[in-house]
């Protein structure tokens, strides 16, 4: 049978509008998040493994696809392509930088080009701030003490979401390989209003052992916290950079993964721990598995949350901007994007 749908017009969404349609709407974004999880962990979705783009000549640097589908109500394709260039820091610029391009589920078109890092960055920390809420509902304790180990877009936006969604604090720690960081990230803290103590620690050691709630958003790319001894406290840890933690930690701990088979690749820290072992026994759960029921966590162990990142988180969050953008008569159209429309001319 033919298609009936036209070709849809193609929009291009900029940053500054991704902002606004996302500006104190971290309660919905949290609930949409958690909605596409419950949707991947039903089936209704389609997340490849997710393709890294290296450079033999920049070794530090990557671009990575994410390709993914999603169905429901929201019904969906698309494609996230986001770069790290960890050296841009220096340079005064931010590492990431992304697009993320949603095509029309009937008929394959792409229909827009969002700015993406800001997408990316709400999306991840929906995805922490949901963890620690239902992690901890789970455990029976609501962590009071949080720390921060490393200090960039990504800890700015978690503690958004979390501050967002309800959570206070007695105790915030800071801690990040360079001091400039940490001291921006407390002034942002104290300028936000974030209730109860900020201090900045001299050492990932005494970070830990002095918070509940564990934040890791570096951009490590092998571990280097490697002391299970600062993990007895058993805290509830958003291990949310992957590859901070040393086997060891992972195989003494509870471990939740937003998709087991995306989180064993890569050289993350579980898929470290699944060389070391041989096996993934180690694994608790999915988040779903959490919030579903299916899994129990024990309160004798350090639960370590390790999200890989689901193409289809980006998809709900961007599919969420278009929708509002273009509900508020604010999207920027480029006429004629598809020109040979016809197929003999």
């Amino acid at each position: 049978m033919p298609i009936s749908s036209t070709v849809p017009p193609f929009a291009v969404i900029s940053g500054g509008q991704v902002q606004e349609a996302l500006a104190g709407r971290e309660k919905q974004i949290v609930e949409l998040v958690e909605a596409t999880y419950r949707l991947h962990g039903a089936g209704d979705s389609v997340n490849p493994p997710s393709y890294f783009l290296r450079f033999p000549d920049r070794p530090t640097a990557r671009i990575i696809a994410l390709p993914a589908s999603i169905g429901g109500d929201v019904r969906v394709d698309g494609l996230k392509w986001i770069s790290s260039f960890p050296q841009n820091v220096d340079a005064g610029i931010p590492r990431a930088s992304a697009v993320l391009i949603l095509n029309d589920h009937d008929t394959g078109y792409p229909f827009a080009c969002l700015e993406s890092s800001i997408i990316s960055a709400t999306r991840t920390a929906a995805s922490a701030a949901l963890a620690a809420d239902r992690l901890s509902h789970h455990l029976g304790r609501r962590p009071a003490r949080i720390g921060f180990l490393g200090t960039g877009l990504i800890a700015r936006y978690i503690h958004t979401f979390l501050a967002a969604t309800g959570w206070t604090f007695d105790q915030t720690g800071v801690h990040d390989l360079c001091p400039r960081s940490a001291a921006g990230f407390r002034s942002h803290l104290e300028q936000s209003g974030a209730p109860g103590d900020i201090t900045v620690h001299t050492s990932a050691e005494d970070l830990i052992r002095s918070s509940d709630l564990v934040v890791f958003a570096t951009i490590a790319a092998e571990p280097h916290v490697t002391r299970t001894a600062w993990f007895d406290h058993h805290p509830l840890v958003l291990h949310v950079s992957l590859r901070d933690l040393a086997p060891e930690i992972i195989l003494e701990s509870a471990n939740i993964v937003d998709d087991i088979d995306h989180c064993m690749k890569a050289n993350t820290s579980p898929h470290l721990a699944e060389q070391l072992t041989g096996n993934r026994d180690f694994l608790t759960g999915t988040l779903d598995d959490v919030i579903a029921g299916r899994t129990a966590l024990p309160d004798d162990r350090t639960v370590v949350f390790s999200p890989f990142g689901l193409g289809v988180l980006d998809l709900a969050v961007g599919k969420y901007v278009y929708d509002e953008v273009a509900r508020n008569d604010q999207l920027h159209v480029i006429d004629d994007f598809f020109h040979e429309l016809r197929r003999h001319g």
